[in-house]
């Protein structure tokens, strides 16, 4: 069998490297059949092609109505007066960086176990959207740190972990784009990415383990919030629309790299045809 092969256009013009005949058609494990059903890339073009739009649009419209809701009508606290509106972004943003790490670590799980061919392009688009959501937390919490604390940075336990977390998400766009074979790429950035999942324990108990300038959590799943419902449900619509923000970039990503690497496939056949 020669080094690759090229599928034919109109199949799914993804680049298989040479294996054993036998390896290459043989099923998927069982394991991971079902996994291996949704790794088509066309099937993946057409379901996310039809669910993109709404996504989107229920992104948007949660984002500006819970931003809304946060920042004109909710009380302000009675301690901190209008700064706490601030929590409006910063909350959901470090929200939606700690799932989005999540993602990625799962992500990779999925590429370095079951060889999942969308499950590296998926990583490999996490990296810069969960960057973004990650810098937006730092940088809102600096703003809400400035009024309540009187510095715009200290070196508490529960910013250090997120600086890190932001410096895993920056390391792990810049070593999947490192070689230029991408598939070692894909594997180096899923062992960064399961070795860096160790930060995110450490983000949420640092406030319980250290005596930190952050507060406490306030909202628990194993317990009442202890927040007032006028503040806590324009946060929990805010918080919405962060994620399936998040959910939307890495899907249009996702959509544009499969198209990006059917075109340089397609490109490369006509020119092995013409060789």
């Amino acid at each position: 069998m020669s080094a690759t092969r090229c599928f034919k256009p109109g199949a799914d013009l993804f680049m298989v490297r040479a294996v054993d005949a036998s390896t290459a058609l043989a099923p998927p494990q069982r394991s991971g059949r079902n996994l291996h059903r949704f790794a088509n890339p066309g099937q993946f073009l057409r379901l996310s092609g039809a669910v993109l739009p709404w996504l989107a649009a229920a992104a948007f419209v949660l984002t500006i109505a819970g931003l809304a809701w946060g920042l004109f009508w909710a009380p302000a606290d009675y301690q901190q007066r209008d700064s706490v509106r601030i929590m409006y972004v910063h909350v959901p943003a470090a929200w939606t960086a700690l799932s989005g790490y999540v993602a990625l670590a799962l992500c990779s799980v999925l590429s370095l176990v079951w060889r999942h061919p969308l499950a590296d392009l998926a990583a490999a688009e996490i990296g810069p959207v969960g960057a973004a959501f990650t810098a937006l937390c730092l940088a809102s919490g600096s703003l809400w740190g400035r009024p309540m604390w009187g510095t715009w940075w200290a070196w508490d336990a529960r910013m250090t972990s997120v600086l890190i977390l932001f410096f895993l998400y920056l390391g792990h766009v810049a070593l999947v784009r490192a070689f230029d074979d991408p598939e070692r790429g894909y594997r180096a950035g899923a062992i960064l990415a399961l070795v860096g999942a160790v930060d995110l324990p450490i983000i949420k108990f640092s406030v319980d383990w250290w005596n930190t300038l952050h507060q406490p959590a306030t909202i628990t799943l194993t317990g009442a919030s202890a927040m007032y419902s006028g503040m806590l449900w324009p946060l929990l619509v805010s918080a919405a629309g962060f994620s399936l923000g998040f959910g939307a970039l890495v899907m249009a990503r996702t959509r544009a790299a499969v198209l990006e690497r059917r075109i340089r496939t397609l490109l490369l056949a006509r020119a092995q045809e013409v060789a």
